[in-house]
């Protein structure tokens, strides 16, 4: 996953599309969110429990203040990992229209492609994050390896769960065990998904609107 991602909804849409059964306190506000390219350690409207919250993207240890904070975590390692032991059991949601990914096929910029649920629903990405009103809070999004067609466009996908697995991720009754077999066994498959060319404008982070997420030939 390369790291730019849409999130234009309202938040009101992700919640009824996510079927929450109780009320969440929205600091994100009412509005659709409009944000058709949103970059790396910038804020991104998430799921914590109870909490439509902003919350930056990117996320380090207090420890690790010589590296760039990680904007992802490999499932395959992100359970044991020292690096997210802090935050391995404060578990939210990403909810977002899409993603782009960039390819190269032989040209002098890669081609950026624009992956989402075929049935035109949110995706819920799996994430970890710390959220105490600090300086250095953050959330990563949890990624896999691709399969299926997917891996033509990136080797690497967010945890897409569907709904019922979503709002189970987001419980903070489920044990860190139950969480890990998740992400591991149940993620939303690459048929879930489509995927197309779109303008190379929206390699630029000030570009936005609805325009950049427009295919640029016919869907395949």
């Amino acid at each position: 996953m390369c790291g730019r991602l849409s999130q234009y909804r309202g938040i009101h849409d992700f919640v009824d599309a996510l079927s929450m059964p109780d009320a969440l306190t929205n600091d994100v506000g009412d509005q659709p969110l409009a944000h058709y390219n949103v970059a790396p350690s910038t804020s991104v409207a998430v799921f914590t429990p109870g909490y439509a919250r902003w919350l930056r993207w990117g996320w380090r240890p207090h420890w690790a203040q010589d590296r760039a904070p990680p904007i992802n975590a490999r499932l395959e390692k992100v359970a044991h990992s020292p690096f997210y032991r802090a935050i391995w059991g404060q578990r939210l949601l990403v909810p977002i229209d899409g993603w782009f990914e960039w390819v190269d096929e032989g040209e002098a910029k890669k081609q950026p492609y624009y992956i989402h649920r075929r049935d035109g629903l949110p995706t819920f990405c799996a994430g970890i994050g710390q959220w105490r009103g600090a300086e250095d809070d953050g959330f990563v999004i949890i990624t896999a390896d691709s399969v299926g067609g997917m891996v033509d466009i990136h080797d690497r996908r967010p945890v897409a769960l569907a709904p019922e697995l979503a709002r189970a991720w987001l419980n903070p009754d489920a044990d860190k065990t139950q969480a890990e077999q998740m992400l591991l066994n149940l993620g939303e498959p690459a048929e879930a998904f489509h995927w197309y060319r779109v303008d190379k404008a929206v390699g630029n982070v000030r570009n936005q609107g609805a325009a950049l997420l427009r295919p640029i030939e016919p869907m395949s």
